[in-house]
């Protein structure tokens, strides 16, 4: 039928005056025909459901259509019983078409789905694995994989997608029988394509496999997290939160008095540059357009509407250009940009400003990724603003907090606010450290000791699956001396992170020296000749492979400085971001040092992550 789908569950009707207004443009004969398939029994539902969450922005004009029904089935079901606490991605339309084809078919039939894949494993749709195993007698999961959002040696065994170029999702094949006669939860029977295979492998696997009644279909036993795949274990949870968890009597139990995610500014475009004067000449022209029209006024070459904008243009709020907010921020791992840092025109703060009240403070972030993550776990510190993809959904937990103070302090006949610092470290763990270790640690001590356990391999390893869908959980080692190392390994590493720009260059590196054109456009990088194309006069060769072991965020730092600093022009805004730009006020060498020194900082960090004490998580 030529209609909405998803609006024909609004009103199960097809006399309704939403479904009249929804064909009026369509022939007389599909009308009845809706009105019939309304009225059938539908027992078995084949299709590949779009997969769509929503708009970026809301100058797209590309809002997902609202059907409160639907959302509020989804809501008493599948958002109902999932333990997190972001859950918009239970609301992507191929998930409303699994509620959707689930209630269609009533008490008896079939759905079989080609869909995103990411509900298989997702840390929000663990609800929705439940309700599959409640609603249903058998399921069967025919995993594609493909994902090409992830990095590194993870990319390479998702490798191909059946789609092609056409989807950067992992795909399943999903199977769900209703039986009435069963009266137990599904069995649950899983297989996975397997790993490195190219899109035409993969294929020709689906071909001759032919029935998901075969051999290779294994009985899963679902936990009690909700998880089907890459199952994570009891003993994680009876370790100590980083994040803090407050008990009953209002005790807060944890490394970290707060957390925050990381500054989500809904219009990088505009908030980030290399260039101070560009990011500043972008903020005016954004501020006075925002002033002066309203949101219906779409020009994305003047600004972007967000949610917050509206609201706030709406409102009558006017914004006010002020150079005091241009400070540096960390965009992404191994790259610093200008950041206009503002309440009002950074969509989501969060908790930075406890952090970094004017963005010029002195404080130390621990950053991680946030939970789905489906990179390998990596840990970074910063001592600027962390952005919201400097990790996965960066989660940041702060050394130091500061709280505003009562009096002002008066600077050139302006007042300023004066700011208190404290401790981001809990006095419950600073107790605990203190009865294993004596008086003589410090929260400082204990800051770097968290940096330097999520660095432990062994960690990282045996809870890696935990480590996708949860915050870390660590515990203080009874012994001592174990205890100092890690402290100053952490030290040692967040030194060398946090200087990532000043080390010293690497033994047996080759460049022209005698070049002068330090300009960028776009850098290659060969990774298995180990050389990098820095520009027409200057190739950088020799590179250890080694270089390449340590990573962040899905990437080692070296391929995070060829993907960031290279000259891009904004479509829809045509924004210019010319690293280049950066270099004027930070040396014209900056960047060819900036990839020496991060080689260093590669082949350190893995010397001394190489070196951490062995730990017992039994």
């Amino acid at each position: 039928c030529l209609t909405d789908t998803f609006q024909t569950y609004e009103k199960q009707s097809a006399e309704t005056e939403t479904l009249k207004t929804m064909i009026k443009h369509s022939l007389q004969e599909n009308f009845e025909r809706v009105k019939n398939q309304l009225k059938k029994e539908i027992t078995v539902i084949v299709g590949n459901p779009p997969y769509s969450v929503g708009q970026k922005s809301a100058n797209d004009n590309a809002q997902n259509n609202y059907y409160p029904k639907l959302e509020s089935r989804i809501s008493d079901t599948y958002a109902a019983l999932t333990k997190a606490t972001n859950k918009n991605s239970l609301y992507d339309s191929y998930i409303k078409a699994f509620r959707w084809a689930s209630d269609r078919i009533k008490d008896s039939g079939i759905i079989a789905f080609v869909t995103n894949a990411g509900w298989l494993d997702g840390a929000a749709m663990d609800g929705m694995r439940n309700c599959f195993a409640d609603e249903f007698s058998s399921i069967y999961v025919f995993n594609l994989r493909g994902n090409a959002r992830t990095q590194g040696e993870i990319r390479r065994k998702e490798a191909g997608n059946v789609f092609g170029s056409g989807s950067r999702a992992p795909i399943a094949i999903t199977i769900l029988v209703k039986n009435p006669a069963v009266n137990r939860n599904a069995e649950i029977f899983y297989c996975d394509i397997g790993d490195y295979l190219s899109r035409e492998e993969k294929l020709e696997k689906v071909k001759k496999l032919h029935s998901v009644l075969n051999d290779e279909f294994k009985l899963l036993t679902p936990n009690d997290k909700g998880d089907w795949i890459n199952q994570r274990g009891g003993e994680f949870e009876n370790y100590l939160p980083l994040a803090p968890e407050k008990k009953l009597n209002g005790d807060i139990e944890g490394f970290f008095v707060i957390d925050s995610l990381g500054l989500e500014t809904g219009r990088d475009v505009w908030c980030y540059n290399f260039s101070k004067s560009e990011l500043a000449k972008n903020m005016q022209t954004t501020i006075n357009f925002y002033n002066e029209n309203s949101p219906l006024n779409v020009d994305s070459k003047k600004i972007t509407w967000t949610r917050s904008t509206k609201q706030n243009k709406n409102r009558g709020r006017g914004y006010i250009f002020d150079t005091v907010k241009i400070v540096k921020g960390m965009h992404r791992p191994f790259c610093k940009k200008y950041l206009y840092y503002d309440n009002y025109l950074n969509e989501y703060v969060f908790q930075i400003p406890k952090f970094f009240p004017t963005g010029n403070e002195e404080n130390f972030l621990i950053c991680l990724p946030g939970t789905g993550n489906g990179k390998s776990f990596s840990v970074l510190i910063t001592n600027f603003i962390a952005d919201y993809q400097t990790q996965f959904n960066c989660q940041c937990f702060p050394l130091y907090l500061y709280k505003k103070k009562a009096e002002k302090q008066t600077i050139l006949f302006k007042e300023m606010e004066q700011y208190e610092r404290r401790d981001g470290v809990t006095d419950f763990i600073f107790n605990q450290a203190r009865l294993i270790y004596g008086d003589a640690v410090t929260k400082e001590a204990i800051f770097y000791y968290v940096y330097g356990f999520l660095h432990l391999p062994a960690y990282r390893e045996k809870f890696a699956a935990d480590l996708k869908k949860s915050l870390p959980r660590i515990f203080l080692v009874n012994e001592p001396r174990k205890f100092k190392k890690l402290s100053d390994a952490g030290r040692e590493l967040a030194k060398i992170h946090l200087n990532y720009e000043t080390q010293e260059k690497p033994e047996g590196v080759k460049w022209n020296e005698n070049a002068t054109n330090f300009k960028v456009k776009k850098m290659r990088l060969n990774k298995d000749a180990g050389e990098l194309i820095y520009n027409e006069d200057i190739t950088i060769k020799n590179i250890p492979a080694r270089a390449f072991e340590y990573v962040v965020n899905g990437r080692s730092p070296l391929e995070w400085i060829v993907d960031r600093y290279q000259i891009k022009t904004d479509a829809a805004s045509g924004i210019v971001n010319d690293p280049n730009d950066w270099c004027e006020e930070h040396g014209e060498d900056y960047i060819l040092k900036l990839i020496l020194s991060c080689i260093t900082v590669s082949l350190k960090t893995l010397e001394i992550v190489e070196n951490l004490p062995t730990v017992d998580f039994e």
